[in-house]
């Protein structure tokens, strides 16, 4: 039987550590060693990352549905949390240190101290000079959101794109981004809290957002009156995969491996109905 990795989570800021989230035994064997139970901790893969026991996985903790920290409870959660154990036992690693930090920071952050990152990041051409990317795991633009009953006014931009239609979009960022180049004719509402933003489209305060798919497909699970408009052909195109170190093809072959394993055993769809719904456009059947 595979032990269950602990885990615990680090926040990264200002070059060095601010303060642990959580704090669980986080054991450290080198391959051969043993840990209190007399077992062996050596990883099942051949990687120099994975030769400290330990699996340091890089993320923000601000992108639901892919990896969030709740400010009030402090827990960590999402799709990305869930198959990282689930990847964790794969590897046979006797921990994850989670290291929290920042999109403007993470690809320092990466490089310098982790194994691999998550939580929904883009594949971007930029980011593959420094790094390797897993196969997509999703493959979703930007696409809109409002109250159900309205999807038919919205499912092109040209119909967003009108004095009558109200936009509302988060402050900084490519949602903000795409409505400036996107929606001149339309009232913008910019707005400041990504927790409360689709209450706005609840009470009526907004017409329509447009952001990327996915979490278009979480907020329309999470609000009943809310649905999603074209998550499954949005208006333009994204892919967001794992990062991996460049120079480690034990660990991108492994990891590698795992992603097609998940797809076809059922772990990824059961990583993602919770927050997606069942059979939604990013289940396991709709994977190219």
């Amino acid at each position: 039987m595979r032990r269950r990795p602990s885990t615990m989570i680090t926040l990264l800021g200002c070059g060095g550590f601010v303060m642990a989230l959580t704090g669980c035994q986080s054991t450290a064997d080198g391959p051969g060693d043993t840990d209190a139970t007399g077992e062996s901790s050596s990883a099942a893969v051949a990687s120099p990352a994975l030769e400290d026991g330990e699996l340091q996985i890089c993320f923000t903790g601000d992108y639901r549905p892919f990896s969030y920290v709740d400010p009030e409870t402090e827990e960590l959660e999402g799709i990305d949390v869930t198959l990282m154990s689930d990847l964790a036992e794969t590897l046979e690693v006797d921990s994850i240190e989670w290291v929290q930090t920042t999109w403007s920071d993470l690809m320092t952050d990466f490089l310098d101290r982790c194994d691999l990152a998550v939580g929904g990041i883009s594949l971007t051409e930029e980011r593959a000079e420094q790094v390797a990317f897993t196969e997509p795991l999703i493959e979703g633009g930007k696409a809109a959101i409002t109250t159900c009953g309205r999807e038919e006014e919205f499912d092109t931009i040209e119909e967003i794109n009108t004095t009558d239609t109200t936009v509302i979009t988060p402050i900084g960022g490519t949602n903000e981004e795409f409505a400036d180049e996107n929606f001149a004719q339309a009232e913008i509402i910019r707005f400041g809290d990504n927790n409360t933003i689709f209450d706005q489209i609840v009470a009526g305060d907004a017409d329509v957002m447009v952001t990327d798919a996915p979490e278009v497909v979480w907020a329309a699970h999470e609000h009943e009156t809310l649905c999603q408009v074209n998550a499954d052909e949005p208006f333009s195109e994204a892919a967001l995969a794992y990062m991996l170190p460049q120079n480690d093809t034990a660990l991108q072959d492994a990891v590698g491996a795992w992603v097609e394993e998940i797809f076809a055993d059922g772990t990824w769809d059961g990583a993602v109905e919770e927050w997606f719904g069942a059979d939604s456009v990013f289940a396991a059947e709709h994977h190219d």
